[in-house]
């Protein structure tokens, strides 16, 4: 029977890295695959009494009742507050809380893009944005990037080639990759976003997780006109919250809003309410230095590991902070191929392929090392190996 679907749905295939995740719950797999957080560092304690202050406080009922598209206005105030350590001062109205930074995403290309425009991204580019992108209708083009991030002459010349209306950037410990923009790039994309009339999505989930080096400025600290900032507090307190924000410039803060109501309504508000209560009690800090703390000896370990498990002719980028590391293994190795073997062999990895917008990199994979402690991972990485190596390409 013919399915009369939508013409937006045709060519959005299901996420590579959604799908991976039921390998995870197999007992036997180490998994180097999702983008999750590590639960047991989840801070379940402080977020059951915030939710039990929210609950069972005077306020209690409001607390499941509807509320403004903007967002609660203590949560707004909070976040404020949480740019203000990024370097970034706002006030409380310039924040729209979203349902996770997917959703911001959404509401920025809802707001600003038709279909058949064209927006730019990152070679290779996070995943769910290339869904959203195709989702939507627009054109995307690829722009190369090394190991200091987006390449800007390579930028200019894809501008000056497509007219693009958006930047998406992801521009500290960018997923996939783990690269790290370079502060001389950020001033430079941000002028050439300013002269050039492109608006700019800043996507920070994973900037307070910083393990070596110094912190950068944010990208719109240089372009704050132009640049669109939304981040999440996913990554650093916990996905399930499902608690985003966007910065909105003041040309764009009624679309958004206009565009949130349309979409949802407003985020939960008890969710809203906990999480401004677990941020007003001071806890969000000594949780990220946590975090930092635990994933710091797991980056470390998977850096001093790979050199002894991939073949000759590989090579991987050397974060400093965020949850991945990419590796492009010789170009004779199927990553499609390999991840069978591997999970024979008791790991799992997310081909690198679909964060592409181009076909090809086949030989290209992430690996997620946040969810493993340094012993796993280095049995993880000696799994991968063995099942590198029996690869009939390998053998040869």
């Amino acid at each position: 029977m013919a399915t009369d679907f939508a013409t937006r749905m045709l060519g959005v295939e299901s996420s590579s890295v959604r799908d991976l995740l039921k390998l995870t719950q197999r007992p036997e797999v180490l998994s180097l695959a999702g983008g999750l957080p590590a639960p047991e560092l989840f801070d379940v304690p402080g977020l059951a009494d915030a939710f039990d202050r929210v609950l069972r406080g005077p306020g209690g009922a409001e607390s499941v009742q509807y509320t403004v598209s903007e967002g609660d206005p203590e949560l707004r105030e909070r976040l404020a507050e949480l740019m203000l350590t990024r370097g970034i001062q706002v006030a409380s109205e310039d924040v729209l809380v979203t349902t996770g930074s997917q959703q911001a995403l959404d509401l920025v290309v809802t707001a600003l893009l038709d279909p058949g425009e064209t927006v730019l991204v990152e070679r290779p580019c996070y995943l769910a944005a290339l869904q959203l992108f195709a989702l939507s209708g627009v054109r995307v083009v690829s722009v190369s990037c090394d190991d200091d991030g987006l390449i800007p002459e390579a930028l200019a010349a894809a501008v000056r080639e497509h007219r693009p209306k958006l930047l998406y950037t992801v521009p500290t410990f960018q997923n996939p990759t783990g690269v790290t923009l370079s502060l001389d790039r950020r001033e430079q994309i941000a002028r050439l976003a300013d002269s050039e009339r492109l608006w700019v999505v800043e996507d920070d989930p994973y900037g307070e997780l910083r393990y070596h080096g110094e912190a950068l400025p944010l990208l719109t600290s240089f372009g704050a006109e132009r640049v669109v900032y939304v981040s999440t507090l996913s990554k650093i307190l916990a996905p399930g919250l499902r608690l985003g924000w966007v910065l909105c410039p003041p040309s764009l803060r009624e679309a958004l809003t206009v565009a949130k109501q349309a979409k949802d309504l407003h985020t939960s508000t008890v969710d809203q309410r906990a999480g401004a209560e677990y941020l007003a009690t001071g806890a969000l800090g000594p949780q990220v230095e946590r975090l930092r703390d635990a994933y710091r000896p797991r980056l470390d370990a998977m850096l001093e590991t790979l050199p002894e498990v991939l073949p000759e002719g590989s090579r991987f980028t050397r974060a400093t902070g965020g949850m991945f590391v990419w590796v492009e293994l010789p170009p004779e190795v199927d990553a499609l191929s390999l991840l069978s073997a591997a999970v024979e062999k008791g790991v799992a990895f997310v081909p690198g392929a679909p964060f592409f917008a181009e076909p090809g990199h086949r030989n290209s994979l992430r690996l997620s090392f946040v969810t493993l402690p340094p012993d796993q991972l280095h049995e993880a990485l000696q799994r991968l190996s063995a099942a590198v190596m029996q690869l009939p390409q390998r053998l040869g």
